[in-house]
């Protein structure tokens, strides 16, 4: 559906999601997999959570998660998600309702995952981003994920989407020298299946950060 801007986003995105049973696939992420394959499990706090899958996942290897998002219809699914497909990681989770335009969840934490925090509102993304990478604890992860162009075979207008190359996303983090460790920064392209069943493919980025100890 079109955005409004004089809908709030919270409106605009439990609407979204009332159009179907199910936005996503229900599987996590491959990026956030990925990356965070090797570390210890702590806590950790998933940006945008959506329905839940990559905060069920980190549930299920032994992280605890604060889940957070705007909608909270989307929250329920994912609340409902967790209790029928990971009934004992489920306690390990924190569900929130947040809007990341206007606050942010308390605390620190080993993993910061933000994956595809992409809305065609006015949303203060890179404000969002530095208030992330606060949140990292010391030798701890921050991991942005996010799309860097429109899949191929999407040809509808985006005016005023701008998709951020991973060095834009740093440079917009304005990090302290010498705190940050860059572990990945890439671009990579991937096939996929448009919602009128035309295939193409869809670059996305990965930017991972590791707090150096203090």
């Amino acid at each position: 559906m079109p955005h409004d801007s004089t809908i709030p986003d919270h409106a605009y995105w439990d609407a979204r999601y009332t159009e179907s049973d199910r936005m996503w696939s229900g599987r996590p992420n491959a990026p956030l997999v990925r990356e965070t394959a090797g570390l210890i499990p702590g806590t950790a706090l998933d940006l945008g959570c959506g329905e839940g899958a990559d905060a069920v996942w980190l549930a299920e290897q032994g992280w605890h998660v604060t889940a957070v998002d705007v909608s909270r219809v989307a929250l329920d699914r994912a609340a409902r998600h967790a209790r029928e497909t990971a009934a004992d990681a489920a306690h390990r989770i924190d569900w929130q309702w947040c809007d990341l335009a206007s606050s942010f969840p308390a605390g620190s934490f080993d993993l910061v995952s933000a994956h595809f925090l992409h809305s065609p509102s006015d949303m203060p993304r890179d404000e969002i981003l530095r208030k992330a990478a606060s949140a990292v604890a010391p030798g701890g992860i921050l991991l942005v994920v996010g799309h860097a162009a429109a899949p191929t075979q999407d040809h509808g207008p985006h005016p005023d989407l701008h998709f951020p190359t991973p060095d834009e996303v740093l440079a917009a983090l304005g990090l302290p020298d010498g705190e940050w460790e860059v572990l990945r920064n890439e671009e990579h392209q991937q096939a996929m299946t448009g919602p009128d069943g035309r295939p193409g493919t869809r670059t996305d980025n990965t930017l991972k950060l590791r707090r150096v100890p203090a």
